[in-house]
């Protein structure tokens, strides 16, 4: 099993960051293969080209996006790591989507409509906040984001959305123990997903 998170946070130093390492750190524990792709750090550009609109003529996905598909291909499970942002992705996220998880890789045309062509493969999504869980629960913006991205997402490319886990109350001036407790609730998102399924056959994780 290989897992590729994709880590949308503009700062080497933030606790995305933290969270990214954390989770990796989990699953290759476990014997499973990990990879970081830091869009910022990359410097991808998340702007959809006019000649990526599948439905034109000239129609053909830009060279980093063909390298990224590439880097992508072995995946089986897809890590979302960012922070909230008025209440949704960033856009570095949000356009890396429309770029990377679009037409040739993660659906294809069919008739009628498309055919997804990531069918087997999983989504895991991380996102963080600096209000508390509670306001963000009261807001529903977690809810809506599970199904108006997570979801979605999954249905058109054919992937299974695991979890969408929000870790609230992030801010700067966070304690060390606090942060540590929440980079807790990542490896044990990682151990309660995946510990099981990388466990050899008769053993316990």
């Amino acid at each position: 099993m290989r897992h590729c998170l994709i880590l949308s946070h503009p700062n080497p130093r933030s606790f995305d960051a933290a969270i990214a390492k954390a989770y990796v750190l989990a699953v290759e524990a476990m014997g499973i293969e990990a990879e970081v792709r830091d869009l910022y750090a990359l410097g991808f550009d998340p702007r959809l080209q006019a000649h990526e609109l599948p439905w034109t003529p000239d129609f053909a996905p830009g060279g980093d996006v063909v390298g990224e598909r590439a880097l992508l291909a072995a995946a089986d499970v897809f890590v979302f790591v960012y922070p909230l942002w008025f209440n949704a992705p960033p856009a570095m996220l949000k356009g890396y989507v429309e770029r990377v998880f679009g037409m040739g890789f993660g659906y294809e045309a069919a008739e009628p409509g498309t055919r997804p062509l990531l069918k087997g493969r999983s989504l895991v999504t991380i996102s963080t906040s600096g209000a508390p869980d509670i306001w963000v629960q009261q807001t529903g913006a977690v809810e809506r984001l599970r199904r108006d991205f997570d979801e979605h997402l999954g249905a058109v490319c054919g992937l299974a959305v695991l979890e969408h886990l929000n870790i609230g109350g992030v801010t700067p001036g966070m304690r060390r123990d606090a942060g540590e407790a929440l980079l807790g609730q990542v490896r044990d998102l990682a151990r309660g997903l995946f510990g099981r399924r990388a466990a050899p056959s008769g053993e316990a994780p």
